[in-house]
């Protein structure tokens, strides 16, 4: 039971030091721990935490991982959230109204499979106040100029 917990708190340790840590915002973090989840199966895959913890245990990790970057996401205030998503979308290629309509498509997969409807239901929300804004300001920031 002890090595359980000892292998468990050692493979949330590498997945947040060497994974999430590096990444700016909730919504870089969110993004990430989303694209390890197959879109067959549901499960979350790394292949070097995997080869040192194993599968099984990596998919338990990362979904609990994921379960709790989105819910704090969700507790930041929307003005947070809003310079984190302004963040994330900066670092995406194009122009900036393409950035945001790509990331509001991309976003909805963001979501952690075991979520309950109604943090879903927030989570899509917010983000379209989120994209609204970030359209909005970035519409008044060029007609000022």
């Amino acid at each position: 039971m002890l090595e359980h917990f000892q292998t468990h708190r050692q493979l949330l340790f590498d997945l947040t030091a060497n994974y999430l840590d590096p990444l700016e915002t909730s919504f870089e973090r969110l993004a990430y721990l989303a694209s390890l989840r197959e879109k067959s199966s549901g499960k979350y895959v790394h292949g070097k935490l995997a080869a040192v913890y194993g599968e099984e245990r990596v998919d338990q990790v990362v979904a609990a991982c994921h379960e709790e970057v989105f819910e704090r996401l969700l507790e930041m205030p929307l003005r947070t959230q809003e310079e984190g998503l302004r963040c994330y979308v900066s670092k995406m290629g194009g122009a900036f109204a393409e950035k945001v309509a790509e990331c509001e498509r991309q976003a909805d997969g963001w979501v952690p499979g075991k979520s309950p409807k109604y943090l879903t239901e927030l989570y899509s929300s917010n983000l379209r106040a989120l994209v609204e804004l970030l359209l909005d300001r970035t519409t008044r920031a060029r007609s000022s100029k």
